[in-house]
């Protein structure tokens, strides 16, 4: 009998580490998860300095939560994934995330082998990708009624923040935002002063270094320099001897007739990495040229493709006026906003570009809303290269209900891999029902039940009534990329965590 009762004890010891990890994941999950779908409500975060983030972005809440246990820091790395890999549905990855890690420790504390849990899951991810990308459908044009509904439904459903998005993409054009490494995310920008707008241009993030010069340049040619607008640089070794001195006058004066062919080209905008030479300045001033000094690299970037121009050394401005004027961009508007403290740049002759402006009452609030508005615009980019899918949880209803019937013809003990995907998919319907004030189990079951008589995907639990509703109807969808990425990321993840046999702390450095 003592033999007998050592077994559940010998198990117990076994699978210690990883109960314990899957305990990390599941306390990680359970502050984001009640921020899913349309009832979902915020996350207050409080730093030790009193301050405070009221929020419901998976990725902000995981970023700035106080963890330490190695395997709750995992799930932030699924966040951080869908962030930078597709900029939305970083909530929906980490809930599946630790679904997955449930079901899969639920299969394996029953006997099954780690490795065929986790290859049986990938399997089955590889199965329910397959399946979302089969359904998933194509938006018909930037004028599709269901893009404005993704975009709304992302935007936390605030339809000035939706139609922000829809213009400013209708404005940078579809061919654009399918461009591979664009991020029409990236044209958010918020400021607690401005008025919500689309800015058919670019906003340069620097004061002009000559602020009292002319605010405004129409037609400008722009100058690009990845360099300081300064004469060359004499050691000062060689400024105490006569030739050394000699050289530094010489350099100044090939400076200053440098600076007359740029008014010569019709310069009105330059834009430096570096600083900016005092005499350089006030010719500028003098003639209504706007200087800005120490642009960032992604800004010298913009500006450079919006405008057409080719960044250049300060030694190209010893070049011919027509060789020189071959690097020169051109906009048809250049002002400085002073309200904005931003360089407003518009009608260039490089590549389409437009900027987001979301504004708010507070410093905090339009961080927040700039953070919709970029979940939004990931979301509307999305759509448009992969295509969307019913939202709410219906469509992953639907593919676990065919992991099920395939799970039926497998042999092995892979097949449970393949449930547990099962289980994981109806997870983010489950959530968002509870956050909703409904029975999971009830409607679950109620929901699968129609999905099956119906043969569709597009039936959901509509949140506001608890009743069956075709989703593509109510305009409740979401990118299928955005699916498909938090399944995959959430998959890697829950297969690292469920390998971990043992934890051991690592000696610090200097320890013999």
């Amino acid at each position: 009998m003592t033999g007998i009762k050592g077994v559940p004890g010998e198990n117990e010891e076994r699978y210690s580490t990883l109960v314990n990890n899957a305990a990390a994941v599941r306390a990680i999950c359970s502050a984001v998860e009640g921020t899913l779908g349309p009832k979902g409500l915020d996350t207050m975060l409080v730093g030790q300095q009193g301050d405070v983030i009221i929020t419901n972005d998976g990725v902000t809440i995981l970023e700035k939560m106080d963890v330490t246990h190695p395997a709750a820091r995992l799930m932030i790395q699924v966040a951080r994934s869908q962030q930078r890999q597709i900029g939305d549905g970083t909530t929906t990855a980490t809930v599946l995330a630790g679904a997955l890690v449930q079901e899969g420790v639920a299969q394996v504390t029953r006997g099954v082998p780690v490795a065929k849990v986790v290859s049986g899951m990938q399997t089955g991810i590889e199965l329910a990708a397959a399946s979302l990308r089969e359904r998933s459908r194509a938006v018909q044009g930037l004028d599709d009624r269901e893009l404005y509904r993704i975009a709304y439904t992302a935007g936390r459903e605030q339809a000035d923040i939706a139609k922000l998005v829809i213009q400013a993409a209708e404005a940078v054009g579809e061919a654009k935002l399918r461009e591979e490494g664009y991020r029409f995310a990236d044209s958010v920008l918020s400021h607690e002063e401005a008025s919500s707008e689309v800015w058919t241009g670019i906003l340069l993030g620097q004061k002009p270094a000559n602020l009292h010069a002319a605010l405004e340049r129409r037609d400008a040619r722009v100058l690009v320099l990845q360099d300081a607008l300064e004469p060359e640089a004499v050691s000062e070794e060689s400024l105490v001897t006569e030739a050394g001195f000699q050289r530094y006058m010489q350099l100044r004066e090939q400076f200053r007739s440098s600076l007359g062919k740029l008014l010569e080209l019709g310069v009105g905008l330059i834009a430096s990495d570096r600083g900016v030479d005092p005499e350089a300045e006030q010719f500028c001033s003098d003639h209504g040229i706007l200087v800005l000094q120490r642009v960032s690299r992604r800004d010298l970037l913009q500006l450079s493709e919006h405008t057409g121009a080719r960044p250049v050394r300060r030694t190209a401005l010893r070049k011919s006026a027509p060789e020189l004027g071959d690097a020169l961009g051109r906009a048809g508007h250049a002002a400085y906003d002073e309200r904005l403290e931003r360089v407003r740049v518009a009608q260039g002759h490089g590549e389409a570009y437009v900027t987001v402006i979301v504004g708010a009452a507070t410093r905090e609030a339009a961080h927040e809303r700039s953070r919709i508005a970029k979940d939004a615009a990931s979301a509307v980019q999305a759509a448009v290269r992969g295509g969307y899918l019913p939202g709410g949880g219906a469509a992953e209803m639907a593919v676990a209900h065919d992991l099920e019937r395939m799970r039926e013809t497998m042999k092995g003990m892979e097949g449970f891999g393949v449930a547990a995907v099962a289980g994981a998919l109806r997870k983010p319907l489950s959530q968002i029902v509870v956050n909703a004030g409904y029975n999971p189990l009830e409607k679950v079951e109620e929901l699968k039940a129609a999905q099956i008589a119906h043969g569709s995907d597009r039936l959901g639990i509509d949140c506001d009534t608890g009743q069956i509703a075709d989703f593509l109807d109510a305009g409740i969808v979401d990118p299928t990329d955005v699916k498909i990425h938090a399944l995959q990321a959430a998959g890697e993840v829950a297969a690292a965590v469920l390998r971990i046999h043992t934890v051991i702390k690592m000696k610090t450095l200097g320890e013999e």
